[in-house]
């Protein structure tokens, strides 16, 4: 399933206070994010995003899961913000230009009836269920601080 971003825009609100699970892509899903000082650095963009308040995220060899609470501005500036900056960060990294994020993002609301642990543990399991550590303690680009 492609991500694009002119589809997912329809019907989509962004409400400050909300908890939003959201998925991003990297480019022809290039598994950027295999490298670990890129994979660090962006990790550091991800803390430092701060219109929003991150409650777990893990970050995939070719995507990104982000559970998050936005606090001010759209979904859409939130994004644009932390992908432009991601973008020269991973660049600059991995000493390579052109595209790393894919247009547009999957995002999805989360109710407050909904059990958010269950959602951030569902989050960090990715690394689980893709096959690439035995335990989620073994794979180093992920948070769940809010847990």
């Amino acid at each position: 399933m492609g991500f694009h971003g002119k589809n997912l825009r329809k019907g989509r609100h962004s409400i400050p206070g909300q908890i939003y699970l959201l998925t991003t892509v990297t480019a022809d899903r290039e598994r950027l994010f295999e490298d670990w000082s890129t994979s660090q650095q962006v990790c550091r963009e991800i803390h430092a995003t701060d219109c929003l308040q991150s409650l777990a995220w893990v970050l995939m060899p070719d995507h990104l899961h982000w559970l998050f609470l936005l606090n001010e501005g759209s979904l859409e500036q939130a994004m644009q913000r932390f992908k432009s900056r991601s973008a020269i960060i991973a660049n600059t990294s991995s000493n390579r230009t052109g595209k790393v994020w894919q247009s547009g993002f999957h995002d999805r609301a989360i109710r407050r009836e909904e059990d958010l642990k269950a959602v951030a543990r569902y989050v960090i399991a990715n690394p689980l269920r893709a096959g690439l550590v035995k335990r989620i303690s073994d794979y180093p680009f992920w948070n769940a601080a809010w847990l």
